[in-house]
């Protein structure tokens, strides 16, 4: 979770860096706040990294024009687009290579989650050696 974007991003230190080749996310919203979940694309389980409210953007260094209504997020308000893919939130630092996306009508339970994630790892990313 950030505030701003660019270089005027702030921190959070209480995230959780996802370290591995590739990943798998899921963000979850609904209309009092949001979770996203993420893991290894290759195995395991998921874990839930953020399950809150949405960003009060009030504090964000770097306010922009779309940056929700009144300056926050909450309650949710369907005024964008849907992105699937590396980056798409104006940061300077996506990098990588986005494969799947999918989309749900409302929100998953956790043992659908499961499944999903069980579906991704049985497709068996990996890299491949370089010549």
């Amino acid at each position: 979770m950030y505030y701003g974007g660019g270089n005027a991003t702030k921190v959070n230190d209480g995230n959780k860096p996802l370290t591995t080749d590739f990943v798998s996310l899921h963000l979850k919203g609904r209309t009092d706040g949001f979770a996203l979940k993420g893991g290894d694309a290759t195995q395991g389980a998921l874990q839930t990294m953020y399950d809150g409210p949405r960003p009060d953007l009030r504090s964000a260094p770097n306010k922009c024009h779309w940056h929700g209504v009144d300056g926050h997020f909450q309650p949710m308000r369907k005024q964008g687009a849907i992105i699937l893919g590396t980056g798409g939130d104006n940061s300077n630092g996506a990098v990588g290579t986005f494969y799947e996306g999918f989309m749900a009508n409302g929100v998953t339970s956790a043992a659908t989650d499961a499944m999903i994630q069980a579906n991704i790892v049985a497709v068996g990313y990996k890299t491949l050696p370089t010549s």
